[in-house]
């Protein structure tokens, strides 16, 4: 089972992805606040991270950022409500980007294909992680 790490600082997004993603069969960890993120990334070895791009405490793409730095190998994909923050030159590395809204199914698509593309690009790097 994929393992999903939820960054939002709505509780609502959080709940509504969490219930959404597990009904499609992945294991979901919430976080609200992006101060532990790395720290939980290190604890729960998720095969992908949706990341809210505009956090209350945290900018999503300078998080995005710190990820890339210590796990290059690790999906993200972020999500926003503002369609032009896509284009932030920060956000670039990212790989993919969702709009928020209560229709996952873009969301879902997306996660769907990054986890294929993660298997294909380095099946044996998941294994020595500890990916399920």
């Amino acid at each position: 089972m994929n393992k999903i790490l939820v960054v939002d600082d709505d509780q609502g997004v959080q709940m509504l992805y969490a219930g959404e993603l597990s009904d499609e069969g992945y294991d979901v960890v919430t976080c609200g606040d992006g101060s532990r993120l790395m720290e939980l990334i290190k604890k729960e070895h998720p095969d992908l991270v949706v990341m809210d791009m505009k956090l209350v405490k945290h900018d999503g793409v300078d998080l995005l950022q710190d990820i890339r730095n210590a796990f290059d190998h690790l999906p993200v994909i972020l999500c926003t409500t503002y369609p032009s923050l896509r284009h932030h030159w920060k956000s670039l590395v990212a790989d993919a980007y969702a709009l928020k809204s209560s229709d996952l199914s873009e969301l879902k698509l997306k996660i769907g294909e990054a986890l294929d593309e993660r298997k294909k690009s380095s099946p044996s790097k998941a294994k020595s992680m500890g990916r399920r």
